[in-house]
């Protein structure tokens, strides 16, 4: 494991990663944690906030070959519907809809961060040649 592949890569995607990896261990305290308490609440928008850096951060960045439309990809399409679906899960805690910020929140998580996650660990992408050298 090595961090130079990242450290070499523009500052957008290391602006990306740093998000996405913040996120991911901030979202495993947030499952794992006690819900309804203040620290919940606080790091809730923390978590929020990561996610639409990520996916605004997404937008400045054009390696994929495979183009959807102009330099962007079918990853960036995720980059839309990821705030769409903050602010469904945002709302619905506010409206104190337990069910559905706990199934938003938890999608967004899985989606977003676990399975986009592992897409970054292809042989040629930036995160595989850190984690695997």
């Amino acid at each position: 494991m090595s961090l130079t592949p990242l450290l070499n890569a523009p500052l957008i995607v290391q602006l990306h990663a740093v998000a996405a990896i913040a996120a991911l261990v901030l979202g495993i305290v947030q499952l794992i944690a006690p819900k309804g308490t203040l620290p919940h609440r606080a790091l809730g928008w923390v978590w929020v906030v990561l996610l639409l850096t990520i996916s605004i951060s997404s937008f400045g960045i054009h390696g994929h070959s495979w183009r959807l439309w102009r330099t962007w990809s079918p990853i960036h399409l995720l980059s839309i519907f990821t705030p769409i679906m903050l602010m469904v899960g945002v709302v619905a805690a506010r409206r104190h809809s337990v069910v559905m910020h706990k199934i938003t929140m938890v999608a967004i998580f899985t989606g977003a961060l676990v399975i986009a996650g592992l897409f970054t660990l292809v042989p040629g992408r930036i995160m595989h040649q850190a984690v695997f050298g």
